[in-house]
């Protein structure tokens, strides 16, 4: 069969059963574009800009199993794109990118809209490719999705010069892969996990730390199951959330930053640390000295044998897909499972830090307070909606109180903190959740940054719900200045926003402006009810002077909380 390379690419998305492209269309990718509309099998989805592109694919991916596609042309197309590639690249997300590139002939002679893209994306994503010759398209896509989905998952990039996508030759589509120089360790040591197992029976103040690993190599299910044979207290990174149920009493709440008391507490001072698909990262543990500082054996469960050891140093280093590694650890552990009286002591310490109730804030009948806002949206969607979120005190006003029971379903920016995530995110979602309630909490701060795909909302009748908590402010930069920085709050204030309702009606949406506490709930039941097929953007006017608690100062150790007022 003898086929362009813009049909062998086409054909390649449809081998790989993609049923949705993000993108934007422009002169390098032309030959592309038109084989898609020559089809129906590979949808095509009309972003507003290439980074809300690669976001879209990244929200696809985030909710799914699955390995999102975004499509870019070459020069400003690529770089447009790059904030995307990176936020895909920090959290691990399986994703590939087709970039456009000028004609083969005319690569390093300063073309019209040239940029060297795999040199640009060689630092945030898994791997690249340039393809200069139309016989190894399929084998490269291949390559891509291979390396974007297995090991520890990362954005792909693959630069398809645009006589390359003319040219002609026979297409085959390879069943498979084999890389010499990429194997990834999918089993554990049997001899670490031994030696793990018995060290979790020893323990006398055990705690188990699970991050976005546990997720994204669908582990919950194992993670929940061997943690209830321990009866451990359970925390969550800001990534992990949802890898472990909120409601489950051992769930002691997220960690880092922002974390819980307990959670930072028991994470301190526990004498064995199971560390499951998390990468103790400055959020998390915040200055390494003084996590050191305590002595406690921990075990470090993960994919990426460069994650191990990187920032703190472990005891029992376990390279695996965490999946298969918790699989084998619970049946070592239901051979001789643990005495329920070693922890008593240490749950009893553990229920006394719960009891400073850390998430407490003062409500008011006057004002909307933003966390009262999101707890109104767990009542409403009963717990059960996907949530994406924007960057900001609204993203840890959305990590602190939707308390999430199953994986997949918040879907944020953790490692880059990306604003204008938010929207483009929930789109993918929403496309790959049809019929499900998808929130996207943002601020008006973030909010702008990609409002632009409103448009493409429109376009395409996705019905997201945006919960905007206006606080008039950059608010965790303002926090930041309040704390910090003598309350100087420079350039931190919204002076000049628009209505959004009015904005959002102007795309052809529903817009709600809410002032009163007594108003929330309705508005977001008319939301996720009465409009739930229509695209609702609820504009909450909140309290401008909230600040997110617990909050541990950059450089500070773990126990070195600034807490909330006491109420």
């Amino acid at each position: 069969m003898i086929l362009t390379g813009a049909e062998i690419v086409v054909r390649c998305l449809q081998e790989e059963k993609v049923d949705y492209v993000f993108g934007y269309p422009g002169g390098a990718v032309l030959f592309i574009y038109d084989e898609l509309f020559k089809q129906d099998k590979v949808r095509h989805v009309l972003v507003r800009h290439e980074q809300a592109a690669v976001h879209a694919a990244d929200g696809y991916s985030r909710s799914t199993e699955r390995v999102g596609v975004a499509l870019v042309t070459s020069g400003p197309g690529a770089t447009n794109a790059v904030t995307g590639i990176a936020t895909a690249y920090m959290d691990s997300i399986p994703m590939v990118i087709i970039s456009g590139q000028v004609p083969t002939a005319a690569i390093g002679l300063d073309a019209f809209q040239e940029v060297d893209t795999v040199g640009i994306t060689r630092p945030c994503v898994k791997h690249n490719f340039l393809v200069k010759d139309v016989k190894d398209i399929a084998s490269t896509i291949k390559k891509a999705f291979y390396i974007a989905s297995t090991g520890r998952p990362g954005p792909v990039l693959v630069d398809i010069p645009k006589d390359v996508t003319a040219q002609k030759c026979e297409f085959s589509y390879p069943e498979s892969v084999s890389l010499r120089s990429y194997n990834p360790v999918v089993k554990g040591h049997h001899g670490q996990i031994k030696k793990a197992a018995q060290l979790l029976l020893e323990a006398k103040r055990p705690m188990i730390y699970t991050g976005g690993g546990v997720v994204l190599s669908n582990a919950a299910k194992e993670l929940t199951a061997l943690a209830r044979k321990l009866g451990f207290p359970v925390t969550n990174t800001l990534m992990g959330l949802g890898g472990y149920p909120a409601s489950d009493k051992q769930f002691v709440g997220m960690l880092g930053m922002h974390g819980t008391y307990e959670a930072n507490m028991a994470m301190h001072y526990c004498d064995l640390l199971l560390a499951v698909g998390a990468r103790f990262d400055d959020r998390v543990i915040g200055d390494p000295k003084h996590f050191q500082a305590e002595p406690r054996k921990i075990i470090h469960i993960d994919i990426d044998p460069s994650s191990i050891s990187k920032r703190v140093k472990v005891d029992v280093p376990i390279v695996g897909d965490v999946k298969e590694v918790l699989e084998e650890l619970a049946r070592l552990i239901d051979a001789e499972p643990p005495k329920p009286e070693t922890s008593a002591a240490w749950w009893k310490q553990v229920e006394e830090w719960r009891g400073r109730k850390c998430m407490a804030y003062r409500n008011s009948d006057e004002v909307i307070k933003p966390q009262f806002v999101v707890q109104k949206l767990w009542e409403v969607t009963k717990g059960e909606a996907f949530v994406a979120t924007d960057v900001g005190q609204h993203q840890m006003w959305g990590a602190q109180y939707y308390g999430f029971d199953e994986p997949r379903r918040w879907v944020t920016s953790g490692g880059l903190g990306t604003m204008g995530f938010g929207i483009p995110a929930g789109m993918g979602i929403q496309l790959a959740n049809p019929g499900k309630p998808v929130a996207v909490i943002s601020g008006e701060g973030s909010v702008q940054m990609c409002i632009q795909e409103l448009s493409t909302c429109k376009q395409y009748r996705i019905p997201l719900k945006i919960i905007s908590l206006n606080n008039r402010y950059l608010g965790m930069v303002r926090q930041w200045q309040e704390f910090f920085h003598g309350n100087r709050y420079s350039e931190s204030y919204m002076d000049s926003l628009p209505d959004f309702a009015k904005l959002a009606e102007a795309y052809g949406h529903i817009g709600m402006q809410i002032t009163k506490p007594s108003d929330v709930e309705g508005a977001l039941r008319d939301a996720f009810g009465k409009y739930k097929d229509q695209l609702v953007f609820i504009d909450f006017q909140v309290d401008p002077t909230e600040n997110v608690y617990p909050m541990v100062q950059g450089g500070k150790g773990l126990t070195e909380m600034i807490l909330a007022e006491e109420l």
